[in-house]
């Protein structure tokens, strides 16, 4: 679901990031920047550097972990509730 405001700060980080593999227009969407891609990247930027990580373009948010998991390689190794830890 699109964020109604764009987001900021570290939530603009965590949507940006969840979102990253579909493409930069989905992301910004979805972070609530329309169809404005220029203040996307430029806030998403910005955010980064305040808490001291260096993005260059949306897909340095992509994890190798998430790479993996899309390709369907390695397993998942998860508790099957959230209070069995």
């Amino acid at each position: 679901m699109a964020s109604s405001q764009p987001l900021k700060g570290i939530e603009l980080i965590d949507c940006a990031k969840a979102n990253a593999q579909q493409g930069i227009t989905p992301a910004a969407e979805l972070c609530g920047y329309g169809s404005d891609l220029d203040t996307f990247e430029r806030e998403l930027k910005l955010a980064c550097q305040n808490i001291g990580v260096e993005v260059k373009e949306l897909s340095d948010l992509i994890t190798d972990q998430q790479i993996i998991i899309k390709q369907g390689m390695g397993i998942e190794i998860a508790p099957d509730t959230p209070s069995e830890l």
